[in-house]
């Protein structure tokens, strides 16, 4: 077993300033960074997803970033088997590994195991996206309350990628989502300690993520959203596209609505998304402040 010590990661809500720091402990360091980024492994998808800028990655090495096309799906299996790749990579070279990411599902399948879930099942899926333009997402939430009220009352009515895992679990295995998830199976070979960086005050972290996103608009993400659906067979129901940020760029380019409401759904998107990701960090076990990181690394 590898020491803690020696594998750490850094997590946080969105705009919370994570890779800020980990830019700055890189240069006292010697780090690499591994991003645990749900949205940063597609690639083009560069504006939206706050992806480290081009100087930055020569500065520093960083790995999971431009992975798969944004027609393709990334799983949590998947990042788990290829951060452990670059982490024993890493430490081939007597670097630090250091993930630094919110997707905190993913960060939770890498340090505690997977859940045992089937894989996805392109077929099915297709079947209830069909079902849910005839029908509506909140009439499958209501179907998918009635077999796993467990999983419904934690999943929004209006949460289309939740619904269609929770009922394509149901109808693979017969079982609800929520009695197969928390069993789960193959930890990391190495140890691994996580750092959170917690905004003190909620108010500040939701002007950076308006500011943010405004400086995304100014960057040109409505250009690159446009020409991302001209190289690629892109649909609204990809998991890409679901990503904060695109998803209502895509409506707005569908002409759903004009652009201070794309805006204005945007920031609500992220500020939800970042609540998320905070309840979700509550939840981890283990996770230290991230003011004790830099002694960490010190140790190491």
């Amino acid at each position: 077993m590898i020491p803690a010590s020696r594998v750490l990661a850094l997590l946080g809500p969105t705009a919370s300033g994570k890779s800020l720091l980990a830019m700055q402990l890189a240069s006292r360091h010697p780090i690499e960074i591994v991003s645990v980024d749900s949205a940063q492994v597609y690639r083009g998808m560069d504006i939206g997803t706050a992806k480290p800028s081009a100087a930055d990655r020569r500065a520093v090495p960083h790995h999971l970033i431009d992975v798969v096309e944004p027609t393709a799906s990334y799983s949590a299996g998947r990042f788990c088997a290829d951060a452990v790749r670059a982490v024993e990579d890493i430490l081939s070279r007597a670097r630090i590994p250091l993930l630094v990411g919110g997707t905190m599902l993913y960060y939770r399948a890498l340090a505690h195991g997977l859940d045992r879930l089937p894989a996805a099942d392109a077929g099915l899926r297709r079947r209830i996206d069909a079902e849910a333009a005839e029908r509506g997402w909140p009439a499958l939430h209501a179907e998918l309350a009635r077999a796993d009220p467990r999983s419904a009352a934690r999943i929004r009515p209006a949460d289309a990628q939740r619904i269609q895992r929770a009922l394509e679990v149901l109808r693979l295995t017969g079982q609800p989502l929520s009695a197969l998830q928390g069993k789960a199976r193959g930890e990391p070979p190495f140890g691994l300690q996580a750092y959170a960086l917690v905004p003190a005050d909620r108010a500040g972290l939701h002007q950076r993520i308006a500011a943010r996103f405004d400086a995304m608009l100014s960057a040109g993400l409505v250009e690159e959203l446009r020409e991302l659906r001209t190289r690629h067979d892109l649909r609204a129901d990809l998991p890409s596209m679901r990503c904060v940020g695109y998803r209502q760029v895509w409506e707005y380019l569908e002409g759903r609505y004009d652009r201070k409401t794309l805006r204005e759904r945007a920031i609500a998107a992220t500020r939800q998304l970042a609540k998320r990701q905070l309840t979700w960090l509550r939840s981890l076990p283990g996770i230290e402040p991230a003011a004790g990181l830099e002694a960490a690394l010190g140790r190491g």
